[in-house]
């Protein structure tokens, strides 16, 4: 390095749903580039040990946590920092409500949300309002938010970290914004790929978390078995991309390889492959638009293999088509059908109903939301999206026999 040339400095990372799958994963991709990113802030969920093990390891300045109290936050941390050189760590601490959001807006060059769920909502947008990039795994607020977030966007402000839109967004750098003819997603096909809806009447909570190339979380597992997250993936990418609802196709794709594909006016077909992992995408999220080195293993082109593509089967898997009626209806539909699948996902998982019960319910909450006068086809402001959550919840316990529970929250 000459005189002239200067040092820059690390990014400043801040990471939402950071004892979560894609937290976990962001940093492992930081902690390998220490020199390239350093934590500014962590905002976990229940898991107060692992949250205080994250925060002495990354020495974040800032630790908060969905769950728990203060003290036990601070006790924890005290516990893993130790009487070492770490000792004095003592970052700044907040717990419950709000404090996602405030970990969002902390002032990071990056804010990764891995939060699941509309929950993840209000540190979207004060992620944005920072002018941060976003790297957005938390899908959910995006397809509630809807304009809300788009409109608050900049150009570019938002990178997507699902594996399936980082895709697209790769693919569309292949050609120009009015030479795209489709995109198409695609989808792993879960754990019941081929059986029928008949067939599906008899399946377990455990069966559903059995997804045959994929590791996630208990509700992005099964909405993976139940197709609705391929449906809230076609509402995002319509979101993220301004493609009509019409142009955007979904494809069973068994082997996880091809992540998604664009196709061009030419009849070109530009498609992005590696093994079926989340550090890509996440890396590229985080370094973007550059990538950084030996994130993970390439596919292995030595080696002979086999992918194929089917069309979706929507008899037995009606959560996409639902969805593309809810993401064409736009405004608060989008939020309700997300809530109501979280209140069936946590139903089954608790044996009290099936799991073709989950989709039967979110179609029926929609229906019913159609003819409730607080409905509507333009979102003008957060409180409105989360009384259309608050609504969707109640009533699909209500569909579903459950008794009610206290809706309000952070979002």
């Amino acid at each position: 390095m000459t005189d002239n040339e200067a040092v820059t400095p690390p990014q400043t990372v801040a990471v939402l749903g950071s004892t979560g799958s894609i937290g976990t994963q962001a940093l492992d991709v930081i902690a390998r580039n220490a020199g390239r990113f350093t934590v500014a802030a962590l905002s976990g969920g229940g898991n107060i040990e692992l949250l205080a093990r994250q925060a002495v390891a990354t020495r974040a300045p800032l630790v908060t946590a969905a769950a728990g109290t203060v003290e036990d936050l601070r006790a924890a941390l005290r516990r893993y920092a130790g009487r070492g050189e770490l000792a004095a760590y003592a970052p700044e601490v907040l717990v419950g409500e709000g404090s996602a959001a405030a970990a969002a807006g902390c002032g990071a060059d990056i804010v990764l949300n891995g939060i699941t769920g509309s929950v993840g909502l209000r540190p979207t947008l004060a992620a944005l309002a920072t002018g941060a990039r976003l790297a957005l795994a938390n899908k959910e607020s995006l397809i509630v938010g809807g304009p809300l977030v788009t409109e608050a966007a900049a150009p570019g402000q938002i990178v997507p970290v699902d594996s399936e839109h980082s895709a697209i967004l790769q693919c569309l750098r292949a050609g120009r914004a009015q030479d795209v003819r489709r995109l198409v997603v695609t989808a792993s096909g879960g754990p019941f790929r081929g059986r029928t809806r008949e067939q599906l009447r008899q399946v377990t909570p455990r069966q559903a978390l059995a997804h045959p190339t994929w590791d996630m979380g208990r509700v992005i597992t099964t909405n993976s078995a139940t197709l609705v997250n391929k449906g809230l993936e076609v509402i995002e990418a319509h979101l993220l991309f301004e493609v009509p609802y019409a142009a955007i196709t979904v494809v069973v794709h068994p082997q996880s390889v091809i992540h998604s594909m664009v196709e061009f006016s030419d009849g070109s077909t530009i498609a992005k492959a590696s093994p079926p992992s989340m550090l890509i995408p996440i890396a590229l999220a985080l370094a973007w638009p550059e990538r950084l080195d030996t994130v993970d293993a390439p596919c292995d082109w030595t080696t002979a293999a086999t992918w194929t593509f089917e069309p979706l089967d929507d008899a037995a898997f009606p959560a996409v088509a639902l969805a593309r009626r809810v993401g064409e209806a736009g405004g608060t539909f989008p939020a309700v059908y997300n809530a109501a699948n979280e209140v069936g996902v946590d139903a089954f998982h608790e044996g009290r109903i099936g799991f073709l019960d989950i989709v039967d319910t979110i179609e029926r909450v929609v229906a019913d939301h159609g003819d409730d006068p607080e409905s509507s086809t333009v979102v003008t402001d957060v409180e409105q999206v989360l009384r259309a959550d608050r609504w969707a919840r109640h009533r699909a316990r209500t569909v579903l026999g459950l008794a009610p529970v206290d809706t309000e929250g952070e979002s």
